[in-house]
């Protein structure tokens, strides 16, 4: 399977309209790849929060049509990073009419939505994205031919417990678009390591180059494989990472070491005396 990460630098002085376009012409580029990744909130930058509301668009909006026509054109599977989803009024959603999410598109070769991710980990503590969005609920997984996606977005790579519900759901390709900081680059790396090694999976962890809001972005998409060797990095800056993988690693690694198998779920908490 060739997978290839496309590491997008958000320029503020770019419009949307204008990199939506360029970016759609880059997947395109991809057409000899299986599966191709983009980045979190590359329409925005995924720290220019004054820009969520601006730009947010229905499921089906502009970035949905533009990157399913690029998919079909391509005959690739893409994960089309996220978008500012503004959820229609009305829709009962527990963040009220007309929320803002941080939604992941996926679409098949033939252009067709595979699947929609609404972030479950907002970051921003008191402000930000976890007040300006919703959070999602649903773990999201995707079947390709040879291996099954398992679908989160930038700061879920904090939380382990959501990989092994993705892993317990049939995922071997953790694939984690992301808007991360510079200043915690290590903890990206790291992070994406441990997912990889903890998970026996491989992970895909496309970011972002450039500068949101005068955040300098980390960049330094990787690819990881299941025994947590990062099997292709890129630099700070624009740039593709094509890396070819073997879907039968995941299988093999979890029957040479089967660590999995070994888990011990609902243990109780301990009891104070007295």
């Amino acid at each position: 399977m060739r997978a290839s990460l496309i590491q997008i630098a958000v320029d503020e002085d770019e419009p949307v309209g204008s990199r939506r376009r360029r970016v759609a012409a880059l997947v395109r580029e991809q057409s000899g790849a299986d599966l191709v990744v983009l980045p979190e909130l590359w329409t925005t930058g995924a720290f220019a929060y004054e820009e969520f509301g601006r730009e947010a668009e229905p499921l089906r909006g502009p970035t949905y049509e533009a990157m399913a026509e690029a998919a079909s054109d391509a005959g690739v599977w893409l994960h089309a990073g996220s978008i500012p989803e503004r959820a229609p009024a009305g829709n009962g959603s527990a963040a009220g009419d007309g929320a803002l999410y941080n939604t992941s598109l996926v679409f098949s070769p033939s252009g067709e939505l595979a699947a929609a991710y609404r972030k479950i980990h907002r970051f921003g503590f008191d402000k930000g994205e976890a007040v300006l969005m919703g959070a999602g609920r649903d773990l999201v997984t995707v079947r390709l031919p040879g291996t099954t996606l398992g679908v989160a977005t930038c700061y879920d790579l904090r939380f382990p417990e959501l990989f092994r519900g993705l892993v317990d759901a049939g995922a071997e390709t953790l694939v984690i678009p992301a808007g991360w900081p510079e200043r915690r680059r290590a903890h990206w790396t790291l992070l994406a390591r441990a997912r990889a090694v903890e998970n026996q999976a491989f992970v895909l962890a496309c970011g972002t180059a450039g500068t949101h809001a005068g955040v300098p972005q980390a960049g330094h998409s990787v690819v990881v494989d299941p025994w947590g060797e990062v099997l292709a990095e890129a630099g700070p800056g624009e740039e593709i990472l094509t890396v070819d993988l073997d879907p039968a690693k995941v299988a093999a690694t979890r029957e040479q070491f089967p660590a999995l198998k070994d888990r011990v779920l609902g243990l109780e908490p301990p009891r104070l005396p007295g």
